[in-house]
């Protein structure tokens, strides 16, 4: 028997007050891979599917309303025996339900259950008025099936949008295994303004109460509220105990304010803030810290960062990345990366970009920063104040290709004089390809001039205008081979991929020209196909000479995986390299070193790669560099590499996760250079994983300064999952250092990071 009836508005009121505690959950991907199979509150019978995208909103749908007996008046119906209710993915069901249509009262007794997409509910008995919007639920478990949180309650109280409850929990936990448990004398909620007071809230490990909280704020919805944060507590040789308060700041739906409190027992008192804005046009990032007086450098100190852009349309966007740092050893005084100590400067950039169909432009200041106090800034690039670029390329017709790139700089620099720089390359490229083959050859005209200050002019020799244009001629050709074959039963397709590059393009004496932004390139397999060995306009090689290389490949047929990848290459010049920059040795006639490069994945689990560069005319070793992976199951790793660079470095690293058991894994790293029998850096630590609770603890040892000092750290954080972590960023710190520890990092290529915040400090470096 069916009869249409509104559905008792318990949903959104219910979910808000029960969840409320949950969605202050920590933004990192978190791992459920120790819960249990099932779910703490089963999906119902009868109950209806998910919302489907596209689905009417449930207040468009209708209510259908069914049970075993209907008895009772037209007014006054009374449901009994598998009472269900269903809208849209809502669903209620009772042994009993009365209800009266003339007061809009009902009671609900006997095995209550409620459902929808994000939540399960069981109760004893519920009763309200529908007109006056109030109700009341009692003795309640519940289960937030997105969040994966679950608790219960002695009763709800809710009118309109305002609710209270009494003596309730949440945990991510099993019912059966509570590794911690947030429980609350009262909760009143209001989800109209989003947010929920806790009263009396205390915070259980296992059966021990760990943190009294006597009345704290928090959101029961996406929208931000003021309040604190987690906190970080670390200790370090360095900086002593280091304590960070985070405290929020929702001053507007369209920006806010991270306000950060540090006290570092060595040094003193530091404030760190962070300011986010958001419009429709672009977004940015302020961030700001000040320390009155660092007890160890008896000094204030600072340093200020802005990354941000504006989309102007749909081809234009200004962008800009600024820093800056009090002194000269902030970097290095805050920073707890390798990264940090080996930077020298600080880059900042400013500009207008553009990009269509065959073209991208832009127009862009740069300014260096210096933070290696061993160096002066007669140490620092150039800036380029401003530089503009236009690149463009388009095709002519089916065959070719036309395109030019040019760049006007000024270069200025505080120690040394500059000049400016006009550089155009226009070019002709055609494309020649068959299934199995390809040749492109390329003609290009190089000119470049300069209008130099008259200090530099003079140490060049007297011409202030100098210039240089010369052809540059290059053509690569390959072939493809490719045939079937099997190994140890196996499909593989199995390739063979030859190519040549020649390259001519004749002397021109550039003695007289500056060097703004040039250096050569470090050889490696890339420099065997490029036009040129500098990585700026002010040397252009001049060059007769052939890159022979071959590849060759074992490619899984079942799922297009490498199983091999083989590379040799190397350069033939036939005639002496002339062109040359000061303190470089000339190429001369005859062969480069031989390069080579190969990967070969042994199974699912062991990867290994190495690298090599032969010299046969002095008949030596370039470089090495050879690298291994295991996977071990359960998310293990192990990682080793070796790296030679002949007279500058050698280097070998070892890292690792190694699961014990399903809940306990220990990691470490031990990097070491071998050249000046140095430790670089150590950790060794330990990590306790459960369904809702992680533990990891830290220690490390590492270079903290450029004299090559050594510093102590340990890290410990607490992670409560669903809830939030307390404690260091150990992740962080574990992510960087052990490439692996988490798969997904396999298959990712990092982003670079310009922004000046000395603990995420990746310096972008010049060539």
């Amino acid at each position: 028997m069916r009869r249409p009836l509104r559905l008792l508005p318990l949903s959104l009121s219910i979910a808000a007050c029960l969840s409320g505690p949950a969605l202050a959950a920590d933004e990192k991907p978190l791992s459920w891979a120790l819960c249990p199979a099932g779910d703490v509150l089963a999906p119902f019978e009868g109950a209806p599917p998910a919302a489907q995208p596209g689905a009417p909103a449930r207040n468009e749908q209708p209510t259908d309303i069914e049970g075993d007996r209907l008895s009772g008046t037209e007014t006054q119906p009374q449901y009994q025996g598998n009472v269900a209710l269903v809208r849209g993915d809502q669903f209620l069901g009772t042994d009993d339900m009365r209800f009266d249509t003339e007061t809009g009262t009902y009671v609900a007794e006997g095995n209550v259950r409620y459902q929808d997409s994000g939540i399960r509910i069981v109760a004893d008995r519920a009763q309200g008025d529908q007109d006056a919007d109030t109700h009341v639920i009692t003795n309640i478990r519940y289960q937030l099936v997105d969040r994966r949180g679950n608790g219960g309650a002695d009763s709800i109280n809710l009118r309109g949008a305002q609710g209270q409850l009494h003596h309730s929990t949440y945990s991510t936990c099993d019912p059966d295994q509570r590794a911690w448990e947030l429980r609350a004398q009262r909760i009143d909620v209001d989800s109209d303004e989003g947010f929920g007071v806790a009263r009396n809230a205390v915070l259980r490990m296992g059966r021990f109460p760990v943190l009294y909280v006597p009345w704290f704020k928090f959101p029961v919805d996406d929208r931000r509220q003021t309040g604190l944060l987690y906190p970080s507590v670390s200790m370090s040789g360095r900086n002593g105990f280091d304590y960070r308060q985070p405290v929020y700041l929702n001053l507007a739906p369209n920006y806010d304010m991270t306000l950060t409190p540090r006290w570092m027992s060595k040094r003193g008192l530091m404030l760190d803030s962070e300011f986010r804005y958001l419009y429709e046009g672009g977004r940015g990032t302020i961030e700001g810290a000040y320390m009155p007086s660092d007890e160890l450098r008896d000094r204030d100190r600072g340093r200020f960062g802005f990354t941000g852009y504006h989309n102007i349309d749909s081809h234009w966007q200004a962008r800009a990345s600024l820093g800056w740092v009090s002194d000269d050893r902030y970097v290095e005084d805050f920073a707890n990366r390798l990264n940090g100590v080996s930077a020298s400067y600080i880059q900042s950039t400013a500009g207008v970009y553009g990009t269509g169909q065959y073209w991208n432009a832009g127009a862009m200041a740069e300014h260096f920063q210096l933070t290696d106090y061993t160096l002066t800034d007669a140490n620092l690039p150039y800036s380029r104040l401003p530089r503009v670029f236009v690149n463009w390329e388009q095709p002519l017709g089916h065959w070719f290709d036309a395109g030019v790139y040019a760049e006007a700089v000024r270069f200025q620099h505080t120690e040394r004089p500059g000049g400016s720089r006009l550089d155009v390359k226009p070019y002709l490229s055609a494309r020649l390809a068959g299934p199995a083959w390809y040749v492109t050859p390329t003609l290009a005209w190089r000119y470049t001039a300069y209008k130099l200050d008259e200090d530099l002019a003079a140490q060049l020799g007297g011409d202030d205008s100098p210039t240089r244009s010369l052809p540059v001629a290059s053509l690569d050709a390959g072939l493809y081979f490719d045939r079937d074959t099997t190994w140890d039963g196996d499909a593989y397709l199995h390739t063979l991929e030859p190519r040549l590059f020649y390259l001519n393009a004749p002397y021109r004496e550039q003695d007289g020209l500056p060097l703004f932004d040039t250096r050569p390139f470090t050889f490696s397999w890339g420099q065997l196909f490029r036009d040129n060995r500098y990585s700026g306009a002010d040397r252009q090689t001049d060059a007769n000479q052939l890159t022979v290389a071959l590849t060759t490949r074992l490619i899984r047929q079942a799922d297009g995986r490498e199983k091999l990848s083989a590379s040799l290459g190397q350069i033939r010049y036939f005639e002496d390299s002339r062109v040359v920059a000061p303190g470089e040795t000339p190429v001369a006639q005859g062969k480069s070193a031989w390069v080579a490069d190969a990967n070969y994945m042994i199974n699912d689990r062991w990867n290994l790669g190495a690298s090599y560069q032969w010299d046969p005319k002095f008949r030596r070793e370039d470089l090495a560099s050879v690298r291994a992976r295991y996977l071990w199951p359960n998310d293990g790793v192990v990682n080793l590499g070796y790296r030679y660079r002949r007279d500058l470095l050698e280097q070998a690293d070892f890292s690792f996760l190694y699961p014990v058991s399903p809940t306990w894994s220990v990691v470490g790293r031990y990097y070491h250079s071998i050249q000046d029998d140095k430790l670089l850096e150590a950790i060794a630590g330990v990590q306790w994983d459960s369904c809702c609770l992680a533990v990891r603890a830290l220690a490390r040892r590492y270079v903290r300064n450029r004299e090559g000092d050594l510093d102590n750290a340990i890290q410990v954080e607490f992670v409560l999952k669903g809830l939030g972590s307390a404690g260091q960023d150990t992740e962080r710190t574990l992510r960087r250092a052990i490439l692996g520890y988490h798969r997904d990092d396999l298959y990712l290529v990092p982003p670079s990071n310009t922004t000046p915040d000395p603990d995420d400090y990746d310096p972008n470096l010049i060539p």
